[in-house]
């Protein structure tokens, strides 16, 4: 076990605050109520994520050579911006413009607090606990999502808005910055003019290396396909809601909240307690890479199974099959995080941690787009369907090979 310290408390505070974003649970009904299409919405999703792509890099390195500390501040006050835009102007257009923001902040927030937390523990010389530390600060800020979904469910359910929980979502964003702005200077990461070379010449060795791109590929696979259908959950439990012979003395839209509010809650729950146990699945499948590519395999299934059984009207069983995909990706995070910081090296941590969210982010523009496409076409159970078999076909062509050579 390792040392619980303020340090340890700080990183937990900014998961946990970081995911109060009390739009997430309604965001696809928010988008719908606007009028926008499937399609629109799969064009939104996927500038943010093309946005993303294009500044990952850049940002990694930027955080890297300049400063953590700072690339971080910056990415809490983009996502402010564009929270007040969402709030205050509902036109399509300028919920592109929200996009790009949001994108700017995912794009100077990913990788760069892993590589915070990965040198933290470098210099506690507690870097043998990579995956039980990572796994328990990730875990902070599931418990933190689940206390979102019920706040979000009581804003929406007094309200009767959606679009007042973007307002909202400042105020634990502004308690962030504070936050982030205590972290210590020796977590900052920024290097002499020497050692910025070192950087460069770390972090472009790591990305030419084919096994490293495997790595990234398969990591960054799944969480790509999650990211872009996770939240069509929303419809689903909104029509599951609806059918329910219970709050019948409710309008549709509280009865949507507090259906949608209780098993987000669960679904957070849960996939706390498996970001905080997911060293116990590494250890019991041996190696990362066996559990890696073992948990991707089942992802595809799961998605899969999630798409037909919505299809032929189950779904109280699809929203369960959600909930797995959930619990799946917070497994794998912590194991993703410690194989790739393994196989880099660490002061290029940040820029590579980026490539693999690059990947990530352009993978689910690509997956958001065609899952638009396919649900105005198909319908949204033949979408999800066919999303996770194109999944299973890639978690046959991106296996890894144990090693836990640099």
């Amino acid at each position: 076990m390792f040392e619980k310290d303020i340090q340890f408390r700080k990183f937990q505070m900014y998961g946990f605050l970081k995911n109060l974003r009390f739009f997430e649970p309604f965001l696809i009904l928010f988008f719908l109520e606007s009028g926008l299409t499937y399609f629109q919405i799969g064009i939104l999703f996927s500038v943010k994520s093309i946005t993303t792509n294009l500044l990952e890099v850049p940002t990694g390195i930027i955080a890297d050579v300049y400063g953590r500390r700072k690339s971080m501040l910056f990415s809490m006050g983009s996502y402010i911006i564009a929270f007040l835009i969402f709030y205050f102007f509902p036109v399509f257009h300028l919920y592109i413009f929200a996009m790009i923001l949001y994108a700017f902040g995912e794009a100077f927030r990913t990788g760069t607090h892993k590589a915070m937390i990965l040198d933290y523990l470098k210099i506690k010389n507690m870097e043998n606990l990579k995956v039980q530390y990572y796994g328990a600060t990730r875990a902070a800020s599931q418990f933190g999502s689940a206390l979102n979904s019920l706040i979000a469910a009581t804003i929406v359910f007094y309200s009767g808005n959606y679009r007042v929980i973007f307002f909202a979502a400042i105020v634990p964003y502004i308690f962030n910055f504070i936050n982030l702005a205590t972290y210590p200077a020796q977590l900052d990461g920024t290097l002499s003019k020497k050692t910025k070379k070192a950087t460069l010449k770390d972090f472009i060795n790591a990305v030419v290396n084919i096994r490293v791109l495997r790595i990234l590929l398969n990591t960054s696979s799944y969480s790509a396909v999650f990211k872009s259908l996770k939240d069509y959950l929303q419809p689903i439990l909104e029509a599951f809601a609806l059918s329910l012979p219970v709050f019948l003395f409710w309008e549709d839209k509280k009865r949507s909240a507090v259906v949608i509010g209780i098993v987000y809650f669960i679904l957070y729950f849960l996939t706390s307690i498996a970001s905080k146990n997911s060293w116990r699945v590494n250890q019991r499948l041996k190696h990362p890479s066996k559990a890696l590519n073992t948990t991707l395999i089942a992802g595809a299934l799961i998605i899969t199974a999630a798409g037909f059984a919505y299809k032929i009207n189950l779904s109280i069983l699809s929203i369960i099959f959600f909930i797995l995909l959930h619990v799946l990706e917070n497994i794998r995070r912590p194991i993703s995080v410690a194989y790739v910081s393994d196989n880099v090296e660490s002061t290029a941590m940040a820029s590579v941690l980026s490539v693999e969210s690059q990947f990530t982010t352009f993978l689910t523009a690509i997956f958001s787009l065609i899952a638009g496409y396919l649900a105005d076409k198909f319908g949204l159970p033949s979408a999800i369907m066919i999303v996770g078999l194109i999944l299973l076909s890639l978690s046959m062509i991106l296996r890894i090979k144990p090693s836990t050579s640099k």
